[in-house]
């Protein structure tokens, strides 16, 4: 579909939609709809069931994480029409505390990708059927894709053979050269000669090696 073509879409789209649309932006050649968290399901249902869109497949919802935005945390909705054959992507923001409505009376589909969601970014979804964690464990601390989880997680598992069960225990992290300053092996490397930097610095002063 032409830039043109999917201009019109999403003309089209917010002309029906009114205020629940934010605003439309056409990049890479996929048009992308931001709307009102509260507005979410309308909007959804009305690219469903409007015969000018008939988006009837949610082909994936997932989540973004922005830590410098105030309402970091962005739900992404992306539909697919197999009569026109277009897709369209829309987008809402949220936060910690404020939850999003739930699109699984709309999109049965939407079940394992709210869940998804909320267990890798934490996003809650209000009307959700049974909104659990679906890719970690359920006692598991944190959402793993945020952007200030760390990467060696806050706990560890482990099999005890004289409790006869797997318990879980704190990170640590006894080994060595756990300091990090962020340099390149290179750049941090200023008092040490590798074998090969004589040729370097024999180079660069003119001399023969």
């Amino acid at each position: 579909m032409t830039d043109q073509a999917l201009k019109d879409l999403g003309d089209a789209v917010a002309a029906t939609l009114g205020d629940d649309v934010l605003d439309t932006v056409i990049k890479n050649g996929e048009l992308a709809v931001r709307v009102r968290r509260d507005g979410i399901l309308k909007v959804l249902a009305v690219l469903r069931d409007d015969p000018r869109f008939l988006f009837k497949l949610l082909v994936d919802v997932c989540g973004v994480d922005w830590p410098s935005r105030e309402e970091r945390l962005e739900v992404v909705y992306n539909l697919l029409s197999l009569k026109h054959n277009v897709r369209i992507r829309l987008k809402l923001t949220t936060r910690e505390g404020i939850v999003v409505p739930s699109a699984t009376g709309l999109f049965s589909s939407a079940n394992w990708y709210e869940r998804e969601v909320w267990d890798m970014y934490g996003v809650r979804f209000d009307g959700h059927p049974d909104l659990r964690r679906i890719l970690t464990d359920y006692g598991f601390d944190g959402h793993p894709l945020r952007k200030d989880f760390p990467l060696t997680g806050y706990t560890e598992v482990r099999y005890d053979d004289e409790l006869k069960r797997v318990v879980y225990e704190p990170v640590k992290l006894p080994q060595d050269f756990r300091t990090f300053d962020f340099l390149s092996p290179w750049e941090g490397l200023t008092n040490v000669m590798l074998p090969g930097d004589e040729k370097a610095g024999a180079a660069k002063t003119g001399s023969k090696a």
